[in-house]
């Protein structure tokens, strides 16, 4: 089992508001550089997809439930078929998208038990607490070459040293796709 945390970024480390949907001054730079960007398997997931749980914390899950259902890409059903865990403390039904349920007690425990790779998408208090107890194996970024200044990133300013192992970095469109693994103990 392998926790895998997945990111659009820009490339000063922002990752939040991608779609613009939260309104925030920078938001939307995701879509400034056409739609080829976000579309297919952009992160490489392959059978962590088909064989793992994505896991989702409310806004997200919530965005997505009514994004995917609808398309039919062969992305899209791939990511309709998935398995889903939905960390929340509010929602009590998440039927609006198939292979969904909901994370029942504590996300770290709940992950530690997990045999299946986890990928985590968008939801970055979800990441940040699985960061926080070095419970991620490994981080797969597509960083565009935007510039936006304020916004949430990732990686938390005030925490300790974490050194990674670059697994691999490739063109991705007009962004990369880069690949980072924990060094080995």
């Amino acid at each position: 089992m392998s926790v895998i945390v997945i990111a659009y970024t820009t490339l000063d480390g922002i990752v939040t508001d991608p779609d613009g949907s939260e309104g925030t001054p920078g938001g939307g730079w995701l879509f400034g550089h056409g739609p080829e960007v976000v579309a297919g398997d952009r992160f490489k997931l392959g059978t962590s997809l088909d064989e793992g749980v994505l896991l989702l914390g409310r806004t997200t899950w919530e965005q997505f439930s009514r994004l995917w259902p609808e398309r039919d890409t062969p992305f899209a059903l791939r990511m309709n078929g998935a398995s889903k865990l939905v960390a929340s403390r509010t929602l009590t039904d998440v039927s609006a998208w198939s292979n969904s349920r909901l994370l029942e007690g504590d996300l770290v425990d709940t992950v530690k038990r997990e045999r299946r790779d986890v990928v985590v998408m968008g939801s970055l208090g979800v990441a940040r607490a699985l960061m926080a107890e070095d419970l991620v194996d490994e981080y797969r970024l597509v960083t565009l070459p935007t510039l936006v200044g304020t916004g949430g990133r990732l990686f938390p300013t005030d925490t300790s040293p974490v050194h990674l192992e670059c697994l691999s970095v490739e063109r991705a469109g007009p962004a990369t796709l880069a690949r980072y693994a924990r060094t080995p103990a």
